[in-house]
Order: C-alpha cells, then sequence, then structure tokens
C-alpha cells in the first residue's frame, strides 16, 4: 500500500501533503508533526454538515484542524500533539473511532 500523498496547484503555489521521510529536499517551506484521520466510508454529496460538526467540536476543545477533501471523504489533520485528545474528543461526542 502507498502512503498517503495529496498535491494541489493554485496559482500561488504547489503543495504536497506526505509523510515527512517523503518530502522532496527542494522544498521552500513545510511543517512537520502532523496526524491525520479520515471521515470513514463514501460520503453522499447530499449528506450536509459533517465537516462542520467535526471542526466544531474540535475548536471547542482548541484543537486546529488542517483538512483535505476528496471526492470520496475528508482527512482531518492535528499536530501530533492534539491527535489523540481530537480523537477522544470526537469519541465524546458520539464519533465511532476505528483504528
Amino acid at each position: 500500500m502507498q502512503p498517503f500523498c495529496f498535491t494541489g496547484a493554485t496559482d500561488e503555489e504547489n503543495s504536497l501533503v506526505c509523510p515527512e521521510a517523503f518530502v522532496p529536499e527542494n522544498t521552500t517551506e513545510r511543517e512537520d508533526g502532523w496526524r491525520g484521520f479520515r471521515i470513514s466510508g463514501q460520503l453522499d454529496f447530499s449528506l450536509i454538515g459533517i465537516l462542520a460538526r467535526v471542526s466544531e467540536i474540535l475548536a471547542s476543545n482548541g484543537i486546529g484542524i488542517f483538512v483535505i477533501s476528496t471526492y470520496n471523504t475528508d482527512y482531518i489533520f492535528t499536530k501530533e500533539e492534539n491527535f489523540q485528545r481530537a480523537l477522544k474528543a470526537l469519541k465524546n461526542n458520539e464519533f465511532t473511532i476505528i483504528s
């Protein structure tokens, strides 16, 4: 299985989100120390507010997030030191955590 890798390009930047070991040497800026999880299952576009609810719970617990959305699902990243706290906050709000 390949490690998670996401690229994005805009008129201002090219972004790469990947494991730290895969960051190219010629990178101009980087921020290490993130861990992520995904919203399980393919989400129907008619479902409203799932990502908003996750971000609301984490924000109310003082946890910042970085989100990447694809066609199939959303990936939520927190700084590593907040990761377990984020999972606990979601579990305490009736989200099921699958390891």
